[in-house]
């Protein structure tokens, strides 16, 4: 009898956790790493190699799937990690090519897709197994509800907006142009691309959900505190290299963000209509958006000795 996706596994002798140490250990990467490749909370990652808190088969699931590891060595079940089986597979799911990144990772970035597209409360799970070209059960088997799901999906935007905020400000450096720094932020919060629509659609979502469900809102306070002292450290230092003028970092960065939000919205709200072939509401662009940003930095940010 197999086990239910979301029940917890029993490891009194810390033998899960053991193996799961080793999987990392193999994978070569930090555990926060792993846990993002997992799409998992870091913190639940941490309580559960200390055996504060124990796996769920689900999280097993995912992770053997990402470690390319039998599932059953790591619930425990066989007593060694065999090699997977290399027979020819038996259904038309197991013929196609492993997916990118792993089935977790596929599941979790058809589900963006979907949100982004219809909503989360119009997604089914059979609708993500299609574009999975899996069945429900191996969703449930790796997610076990629509709660995971897009706990899921709004984990792995904010892990994929945050690497390319640290992407960014690691090329430019310690000695780098505080101004650009934010210039460049300013441009990835810009939803030009069709990933950057669809992380934004998640976001109106996102907003919906946290006032609901103390989950997501627990994911909506976390993201935001760190966007924000990522913007409040970019102008810290600008403060301090004098290309921005004296103020409080941190309320400048509440009001920069909320400025962020209210304009990507309406950008977003605007782009359908856009796309139906209505002519483009005036100020409602990309290129308007960015320009609007850059021009509120320019007047309220910007020391008067380096205004543009």
């Amino acid at each position: 009898m197999q086990p239910e996706p979301g029940v917890r596994v029993g490891d009194c002798g810390g033998e899960v956790a053991e193996r799961v140490r080793q999987v990392i250990g193999a994978a070569g990467v930090s555990q926060r790493e792993f846990a993002r490749r997992i799409v998992m909370d870091p913190s639940k990652l941490s309580r559960s190699l200390s055996g504060v808190r124990r796996f769920t088969v689900a999280e097993l699931a995912r992770i053997a799937d990402t470690a390319d590891v039998d599932a059953g060595w790591l619930l425990g079940s066989r007593p060694e990690a065999p090699a997977k089986p290399s027979a020819a597979p038996r259904d038309r799911t197991a013929a196609v090519a492993a997916p990118r990144g792993g089935r977790p990772l596929q599941i979790v970035r058809e589900t963006v897709r979907l949100i982004a597209e219809r909503g989360f409360h119009a997604v089914r799970v059979s609708d993500i197994a299609e574009a999975c070209a899996t069945s429900t059960a191996a969703i449930h088997y790796h997610f076990p509800g629509r709660d995971e799901l897009l706990e899921a999906a709004v984990r792995w935007c904010m892990d994929e907006d945050t690497a390319r905020h640290a992407a960014r400000i690691a090329d430019a450096g310690d000695t780098g142009d505080a101004a650009d720094e934010l210039r460049q932020l300013i441009e990835l919060q810009t939803p030009y691309t069709e990933q950057q629509r669809w992380q934004w659609s998640v976001w109106l979502d996102l907003w919906a959900e946290a006032a609901r469900s103390t989950a997501v809102g627990r994911l909506h306070v976390a993201y935001y505190r760190q966007w924000r002292a990522t913007v409040a450290d970019v102008l810290r230092r600008g403060i301090d290299q004098g290309v921005f003028r004296p103020t409080d970092p941190d309320a400048a960065a509440l009001r920069l963000t909320a400025l962020i939000d209210g304009l990507a919205t309406q950008v977003l709200a605007a782009a359908p209509v856009t796309e139906a072939g209505a002519a483009p509401v005036a100020g409602t662009s990309p290129e308007d958006m960015q320009a609007a940003l850059l021009a509120y930095v320019e007047a309220t940010l910007s020391a008067p000795d380096h205004r543009g």
